[in-house]
């Protein structure tokens, strides 16, 4: 019975709703994020080595998730990455069967926001991301899971109904842990912290080499975020809490 309850929880107008959502605003941050990588390059060739294209990278994220998460907040709560769902699952914000549907959504944006940079620019390369190649698949792993780990603990603070309402002090503080998070991690794993993501510009950009790193690590460190922020640092909630999900940013 709570089987047949979840399932039909996970396909009711509201939950459609929220799947629509995070499919635009994961499309339209991984658009701004991949097409920002694909502009520096070209007006760098030399773009991994410059310094200048990792900030604008950087920037590019920051600003694209906090818009992202700003519009989706108040439908889906704004995951637009399967990191993001997994965590709230793991803390019981979400159930499993919407949890599937949030990261089917968040896939199809991603690989469609790479299709759609890959058509408009007349075939020019999608970058993906790539471990640096003094790193080792379970340091990149570890470092992933760390950036991901903040940016999960995050996204639970601005959520969290006992701060208050944030507005839009959610989604600035969650863009701008990620593009910190980038600017410290981005010449040894390319700063991802979101599967979809990477998933996306790997499966457009036709290379899945160390993919692993990228669900592995952001997903671990997600999962411990959740409960750590949940059941050690913030344990007590109000009833009312329970609900990020649904529009908690």
């Amino acid at each position: 019975m709570a089987l047949t309850s979840r399932l039909g929880h996970s396909v009711t107008p509201n939950a459609l709703r929220s799947y629509l959502a995070e499919f635009i605003s994961t499309f339209l941050y991984v658009f701004a994020a991949v097409g920002a990588a694909m502009s520096s390059r070209r007006m760098m060739p030399d773009a991994a080595s410059e310094s200048s294209s990792l900030v604008a990278v950087a920037v590019a994220n920051a600003f694209a998730l906090s818009a992202g998460v700003f519009l989706a907040a108040n439908i889906s709560g704004g995951h637009l990455n399967p990191a993001v769902t997994f965590g709230m699952a793991v803390g019981g914000h979400i159930s499993i069967p919407m949890s599937i549907l949030y990261w089917i959504s968040q896939m199809l944006g991603s690989v469609m926001a790479c299709l759609l940079l890959r058509t408009a620019t007349v075939g020019q390369h999608v970058p993906t991301h790539a471990i640096a190649p003094q790193m080792t698949g379970f340091g990149a792993s570890l470092v992933e899971g760390v950036t991901t780990f903040t940016l999960v603990y995050t996204v639970y603070a601005a959520a969290d109904t006992k701060r208050g309402p944030s507005g839009v002090i959610g989604p600035l503080m969650i863009g701008l842990i990620a593009g910190a998070n980038i600017l410290a991690s981005g010449p040894f794993t390319g700063g991802s912290m979101n599967p979809a993501y990477s998933f996306g510009s790997a499966l457009v950009g036709g290379s899945f080499k160390n993919q692993a790193v990228y669900w592995v690590g952001p997903l671990i460190g997600a999962a411990i975020a959740g409960l750590l922020y949940d059941n050690v640092v913030f344990p007590a909630r109000s009833p009312d809490s329970r609900g990020i999900a649904e529009g908690g940013v």
